[in-house]
């Protein structure tokens, strides 16, 4: 009688890593980062001549 031992499924090496990241929200948490960023495009937005719809450069 020939006795057969069932061998598990080897597991996927790419399950660990996903799990291991920490995903955050999309939406920004803090406010300054956000303050600077939009300021950052307004002084883009006017350098390259163009204007963003009620902006406060006239």
């Amino acid at each position: 009688m020939k006795i057969t031992i069932k061998v598990p499924k080897p597991r996927n090496p790419l399950v660990a890593p996903a799990r291991a990241r920490k995903a955050g929200a999309h939406a920004a948490h803090d406010p300054a980062r956000r303050i600077r960023r939009i300021e950052k495009q307004n002084l883009n937005l006017l350098l390259s001549g163009r204007t963003r719809n009620g902006g406060d450069d006239g």
